[in-house]
């Protein structure tokens, strides 16, 4: 395996989007790569990534504008 082919442990596999939904409403969820966050337009709200794990907690988010 090349450097290109291996991820990094900090990004987030995008896979994941399939089966992650937003814990407050159900909808389903953006991947916002230059801010490292989930985004749930539902309940705009946007949910950090922390080293490559998506924190789905409500008390984590932060509201979007």
């Amino acid at each position: 395996m090349t450097d290109t082919q291996t991820p990094r442990t900090t990004d987030f596999d995008r896979r994941m989007l399939e089966a992650l939904i937003c814990p407050k409403t159900g909808a389903r969820l953006d991947y916002d790569a230059d801010k490292h966050e989930l985004i749930s337009k539902a309940a705009h709200l946007a949910f950090p990534i922390r080293n490559g794990i998506p924190i789905m907690l409500l008390d984590e988010a932060r509201p979007l504008d």
